[in-house]
Parts: structure tokens; C-alpha cells; sequence
């Protein structure tokens, strides 16, 4: 694919793109170092709510099990509506009615997994996602703030393995998949988009971002509202769009900033015009 060859002109020290269709999982295409290890920030919440995910199918607890503050639950933290700060335990609102964008709340979720599986929360997410998915590259690296939060690191290669499980999946069921990622937990909330400001409503689905009509946006403008997934601060992301019936991973050593607020949309734009989108 020509389009993924815009990553040359980022202005990054390295990148890696690859490109993902959901029928099959099939690779499109790829271009950059598809092994090397970069650091995920939170694109790793993809993998953090795919592994409670797992664990709510496993029984280990349920979507509306309390936790966090009162009147909190497991899907509140997974839909940045427990009312907790950003990057601190404390309460900020009423579970519920603000949509808050909060690494403490995913921090919450891996210690309410880990109290309730008597297992680590890295360890848990190897188990039940990395090593079936054959990622075997990937780790939660707890010496890196938040194993959950922001802690993930990753190939190219390994996420594709993840981009065409979102898109058929063989870990969960799919109906839990599209609960996840295709309905708006908690519709008609507004809030802070990071790096991009106040969005009204800021949608999300459970941990993973939803498009809806947001603009300006770090996916394309030509990406379909159903548009899902996640980006990072130091420069990645991954998006799935059901419409174009294909997934993109980018990864980079550089981290978010005006560059990639211009420079990703153009990108996946270019990478959907080339496959029909």
C-alpha cells in the first residue's frame, strides 16, 4: 500500500504502520519496522479493557460489580465515567454524569481485577489475551506508571494480531465485542477529548473510543462515525472502522503534538481512499 509509505515524512526518529482487514485478519499492508518495540501510552487501554472483558465472560466479576468510588462499577471505570481525576484517585463528579478521561480509573480496574482473579493484573492480561493472540512481543511494564493506564508496550506486528481480533472475534464473544466498541456507554455525555478539547457529546463505548461526529479528530474525515479504538501520548494509535471494514496501526518514538494532530487524519484518509473507503 503506496499510503502507508507517508510515514517516511513524519516527524519522528522511527514508525511503523500496518494495516488490518476485519473479514479475515488478513495484513494489506505494513511499512516500517513491523518488530520493533514501542511504547503504547494509552493505546494500551485497548488491551487493559480487552482483558476485563475477558474476565467479565470468565465470571471473575461483572460490568456493574461496584468499584471505584460509591456508587462506581467496572463499567463505569471502563467508560471514563466514574467521576475520578485524571491522573488522581479522587472524585471529581458523580459516577454517571460527566464523561472524565482518567488513567486512574483504568489503574482502579486492574487492581479490582486483581483482587478478584488473586492474579497480577499483567500476568492476567498475558494469559487470557497476549499469549492466545501469539503477541508475544507484548508487555505491561509495571516499572512505567500504570500497567493498565499507560504502561503497554508493542510491536506493529503484535497489534495487528489485536486489530483482527477486534474485528473477528475469537477471545470474547461478538456481541460483547460490539457492546464494547459499537454502543455508547452512557450516550449524551460531554467532555475533554485529549489533545483535541471539549467535545459535546465526547462518545465512548467500553475503553474504546468512539468517532461518532467528532471534528476535528485524530482518525481521517473521511472515517465513518462507527470509527473505534485509541491513541497515545507518545505517538500511537490504532483505529478500527466497521465501514471500511478494516483496521490501522501506527507506532512511533515521538511523542503527540501539533505534527500528529495534522499528519494522522491526512494519513488515514489517504489509507482508506486507497482501499475504496
Amino acid at each position: 500500500m503506496e499510503s502507508l509509505r507517508m510515514i517516511e515524512d513524519w516527524p519522528v526518529p522511527n514508525a511503523a504502520t500496518v494495516v488490518v482487514r476485519g473479514a479475515d485478519g488478513a495484513v494489506l499492508g505494513s511499512h516500517g519496522p513491523q518488530e520493533q518495540l514501542f511504547p503504547l501510552a494509552s493505546v494500551t487501554k485497548l488491551l487493559t479493557a480487552y482483558a476485563v472483558l475477558v474476565a467479565v465472560e470468565e465470571g471473575v466479576f461483572e460490568l456493574d460489580d461496584p468499584a471505584g468510588p460509591e456508587g462506581s462499577t467496572v463499567r463505569h471505570l471502563l467508560a471514563h465515567t466514574s467521576g475520578l481525576a485524571f491522573d488522581e484517585h479522587k472524585a471529581m463528579a458523580a459516577p454517571g454524569t460527566r464523561r472524565l478521561y482518567s488513567n486512574a480509573g483504568f489503574d482502579v480496574l486492574a487492581e479490582t481485577l486483581t483482587k478478584a482473579a488473586g492474579i497480577g493484573f499483567a500476568d492476567y492480561a498475558a494469559e487470557a489475551v497476549f499469549a492466545p493472540l501469539g503477541m508475544s512481543a507484548t508487555l505491561l511494564n509495571t516499572a512505567h506508571r500504570s500497567p493498565a493506564g499507560a504502561g503497554g508496550l508493542s510491536t506493529a506486528a503484535d497489534l495487528a494480531r489485536f486489530a483482527a481480533e477486534l474485528q473477528a472475534p475469537r477471545l470474547l464473544d461478538p456481541s460483547t465485542v460490539a457492546a464494547a466498541t459499537r454502543e455508547v456507554a452512557f450516550p449524551g455525555l460531554s467532555g475533554v477529548l485529549p489533545g483535541f478539547g471539549h467535545r459535546r457529546p465526547n462518545d465512548w463505548g467500553l475503553g474504546f473510543e468512539i468517532r461518532g461526529e467528532k471534528s476535528p479528530h485524530w482518525t481521517g474525515t473521511t472515517s465513518s462515525p462507527a470509527t473505534f479504538g485509541h491513541f497515545g501520548q507518545s505517538g500511537t494509535f490504532l483505529w478500527v472502522d466497521p465501514g471500511a471494514g478494516v483496521a490501522c496501526v501506527a507506532l512511533t518514538d515521538r511523542d503527540f503534538g501539533p505534527w500528529a494532530a495534522q499528519a494522522w487524519p491526512a494519513f488515514t484518509d489517504a489509507v482508506l481512499a486507497e482501499l475504496g473507503g
